[in-house]
């Protein structure tokens, strides 16, 4: 039985408990960390947050906790964020407007530095030259996922000597670039969405050639223009400029005013695996001082020329183009000579050509060699159809070896085989009779329909 004295008991204690004022609480984390509500920071008013929230972000990277951003609008700008901060907000609801300063996030030789689940809305007000909206420099281990960038009037993203990674974003409408990163040591910039971007949708550059061993990977690029104009250092979905050692894998790209990926000076690239429609130049480039690239397994498909492996004149030599796809090659580029357009692919020095399939192409399916600029170059194994030219190789004075062999060559309009001085072709169909004129040149085992 229940002791009626030790009842009475409890329920008077009960009752005094309920009855006295409670202590004051210290200033709890809620769960993601320290909630930037508690600290004062007030979503949806028109006052202009930046003291608080800066206030918020020191607190919680002194105690390495994430800041906790509520559903809402914040207005605010120049924000620092010092080694350890860590801002989340819920992804599609917390947005942060861009009010004053330079960028509206930076970050300066501080590690461990992330941004989660926000939006950021530049305005389109306008950021000083090569200057981000997020601008982080000398920062390791940086994060920056599921947020959404808008309107950056200059860059979206710039990282200048930073790793880390740059993942699951979606960046829309920058003025210059959506993702600048300049001297970096390694990062991975993968599975974003990129879309309407004025001069660039990812550059990796380096100030001097070196290696950098940069991952972009799985992202989605459209609408890249060239607003700063120029001869084709904007306009380009993907730039590498002289940067080593980069990964170029698994993108899909649409629409850029020049290349979807363009790597300058950079060697030992590997561009693989990338679908590329409708480019207004060459669609995928290796051009000037650079060794070793592997071209692989990309599809391309509308471009004024399909993949170009160049400038053998300024060191740009050794590679492999094999297992792509290329089509729909045109010569109708405003402003350019259209002999040197409309081709699918084009390569100079140490290359080998194997394995791909290459159709209607305006001018010529493969071109081997410009001019002198030809050097121990294989074409095997390739299906070229319904094209002008099947395969077009250079016999100028002074031009080196080519192998031409196995190759299907079907529908061609001028010939299988030409020897070319630059644009012109100047021999008959060498895959039919005239070859042993040039003994540069070991022509045999082609398939002519």
């Amino acid at each position: 039985m229940i002791d009626r004295r030790r009842l009475l008991m409890g329920s008077v204690a009960g009752t005094a408990a309920l009855a006295a004022p409670a202590p004051a609480a210290p200033l709890q984390a809620p769960p993601r960390g320290l909630d930037a509500a508690q600290l004062g920071v007030r979503a949806n008013v028109t006052d202009d947050q930046s003291a608080k929230l800066q206030r918020a972000i020191d607190l919680a990277a002194r105690q390495r906790l994430p800041l906790w951003l509520g559903p809402g609008v914040y207005r605010a700008g120049g924000l620092k964020l010092a080694a350890g901060s860590q801002l989340v907000g819920v992804s599609g609801a917390t947005l942060i407007t861009f009010g004053q300063g330079d960028s509206l996030f930076a970050a300066d030789h501080a590690d461990n530095v992330s941004l989660s689940g926000l939006t950021l809305d530049g305005g389109g007000r306008p950021l000083p030259e090569n200057r981000g909206l997020v601008n982080f420099a000398h920062a390791r281990k940086l994060r920056l996922t599921d947020c959404e960038i808008v309107r950056a009037g200059g860059n979206a993203i710039s990282l200048d000597s930073c790793d880390g990674e740059v993942g699951h974003n979606t960046i829309s409408g920058a003025a210059d670039n959506a993702v600048f990163s300049n001297d970096s040591r390694g990062l991975i910039i993968a599975a974003n969405v990129i879309r309407g971007s004025g001069n660039g949708g990812i550059r990796v550059w380096q100030s001097e050639k070196r290696r950098d061993g940069s991952l972009v990977v799985n992202n989605r690029i459209d609408d890249t223009a060239a607003k700063a104009g120029g001869s084709g250092q904007n306009g380009n979905a993907i730039n590498v400029f002289r940067a080593a050692n980069v990964i170029v894998r698994g993108n899909v790209i649409r629409k850029a005013a020049f290349s979807a990926i363009r790597g300058t000076a950079a060697s030992h690239i590997q561009i693989i695996g990338n679908s590329c429609f409708h480019l207004d130049e060459v669609a995928i480039y290796s051009e000037f001082e650079f060794e070793d690239a592997v071209i692989a397994d990309n599809v391309v498909d509308e471009a004024a020329y399909g993949i170009s492996v160049t400038n053998f004149k300024e060191g740009g030599r050794l590679a492999t183009v094999r297992g792509n796809i290329v089509r729909n090659l045109r010569a109708r580029i405003p402003g350019t000579d259209p002999d040197t357009e409309g081709v699918g692919i084009g390569v100079e020095a140490d290359t080998a050509v194997t394995g791909n399939i290459v159709e209607n192409a305006e001018n010529a399916g493969i071109a081997a060699g410009w001019g002198e600029y030809l050097r121990n170059v294989t074409v095997t194994g390739n299906v070229v159809r319904a094209c002008g030219i099947g395969v077009g190789v250079s016999v100028v004075a002074g031009a080196g070896t080519a192998v031409i062999a196995n190759n299907m060559l079907t529908a061609v309009k001028r010939g299988a085989i030409l020897g070319m001085e630059w644009h012109k072709a100047v021999t008959g169909d060498l895959a039919l009779a005239g070859a042993e004129r040039y003994p540069q040149l070991k022509i045999s085992g082609n398939q002519v329909d």
